[in-house]
């Protein structure tokens, strides 16, 4: 059984070491010999190693078993990032970043990069996982759906969009209930249970001629009454972009490049990764470039607009990025997909420490990629030092301010 064992841990490092020169993972760095030498057993990222997902997720679509993706073209012109003077972020920032195991972190003040740090081997042309942070964009497509009128509103049944889901728990569920996660339909995800919807997700076959999201989300069960319960679901946002390409009659990632990647002047391609289902996984997995995730901020802090021309509907924004339903945790709302403070800031988060804060009020946008010890940074306390940190940059800003 042990020779067994390790004839398929050997086959399986041949075959991603004739993979990683196929694809020419020799020119990112040594990470692709990590995973050769301790290769990760299946697709579920949370169920890897921490040196596995160091290595994994600033190349996971060049994994030869998560390789399909679809690029997110960038334009022919790039937006600008001046230098700004030097930021004191008023902590000991190596020990910040080791605590994190940051990758990338960009620091943008009016426009304008304040500070620009990279960590574990990770470099400033690379590009790293989003996780969840995809979904903040993802609600950002539907914004712009609506603008260019291929949703005619919020209100609207999501089951317009979707007929598939007629006779589901769906029935009676608006678009704007799935994209503030109170439709009411059950939904666990529970990052540390294998048999919760968020991995069962990932591994269900499909009723035939049906795309595998709205088949898997179609079984689910009504646990409360729309618009009454907020509940995460990731599950709802890869539902918001099959949606959105139904409507559109575009893909999530050609989508994004048209409207927002291409005209915003994003530095470089990105890719966005497809599920078991041969569709871009929405609710999460867009690889960028941290500079490109900060830059992703500084749109939506300067009103998306993009080329000149607004890509969002009026008054969008302000809804989207203020509370539409309490998460439970003191002063942290939900918007359309964004995370939102009493404060008015408001944020993109992904497992194992992805996220963009936005302070409208400070100018201030905090992009950062990190490979956390658990998904939600709750066992060594990642998630409430990283907010700490975000309130270190206000308070640094704010004394600046009154100087």
């Amino acid at each position: 059984m042990l020779k067994s064992a390790w004839l398929k841990i050997l086959l399986l490092s041949l075959g991603v070491l004739v993979a990683a020169l196929g694809a020419g993972w020799f020119l990112i760095g040594p990470d692709w010999r990590a995973l050769v030498a301790n290769p990760p057993a299946g697709r579920d990222v949370l169920f890897w190693s921490q040196a596995q997902r160091s290595a994994a997720f600033r190349m996971m679509d060049q994994i030869p078993f998560i390789v399909s993706s679809n690029p997110i073209k960038a334009g022919t012109s790039v937006h600008a990032l001046e230098a700004g003077a030097p930021l004191d972020p008023g902590v000991a920032l190596d020990a910040y970043m080791a605590s994190q195991q940051t990758a990338g972190l960009v620091i943008l003040h009016k426009g304008k990069v304040r500070l620009e740090r990279y960590g574990i081997d990770f470099k400033p042309a690379g590009r790293w996982t989003s996780f969840s942070v995809a979904k903040s964009m993802t609600s950002t497509l539907v914004g712009a759906a609506v603008r260019d009128g291929h949703i005619r509103g919020l209100e609207d049944p999501v089951t317009e969009y979707l007929p598939e889901l007629k006779g589901s728990a769906y029935d009676g569920v608006s678009v704007k209930q799935i994209l503030t996660m109170t439709s009411g339909v059950g939904w666990k995800e529970d990052y540390s249970d294998p048999k919760s919807d968020v991995a069962l997700y990932d591994l269900h076959v499909p009723e035939a001629g049906m795309d595998t999201t709205v088949s898997y989300m179609r079984t689910l069960k009504r646990a409360h009454a729309p618009g009454t319960v907020w509940n995460y679901s990731t599950g709802e946002t890869n539902l918001v972009g099959v949606l959105v390409a139904r409507a559109t009659g575009k893909s999530p990632a050609q989508y994004l490049s048209e409207k927002i990647w291409g005209p915003y002047g994003m530095e470089q391609d990105a890719t966005w990764l497809f599920g078991s289902t041969g569709f871009e996984m929405t609710g999460c997995c867009i690889q960028a470039s941290t500079r490109d995730f900060a830059r992703f901020g500084q749109f939506i802090m300067e009103g998306g607009v993009a080329g000149g021309a607004p890509v969002l509907p009026e008054g969008w924004l302000e809804q989207a990025t203020r509370e539409q339903a309490p998460t439970g945790t003191p002063g942290l709302g939900y918007g359309y997909q964004w995370w939102t403070w009493d404060d008015g800031s408001f944020q993109a988060d992904g497992i194992f420490g992805q996220g963009i804060f936005i302070d409208p009020a400070r100018q201030l946008v905090i992009a950062s990629n990190s490979n956390w010890t658990s998904a939600d940074g709750d066992v060594d306390g990642e998630w409430e030092a990283r907010n700490d940190f975000y309130r270190a940059i206000q308070r640094t800003l704010d004394a600046e301010a009154a100087r």
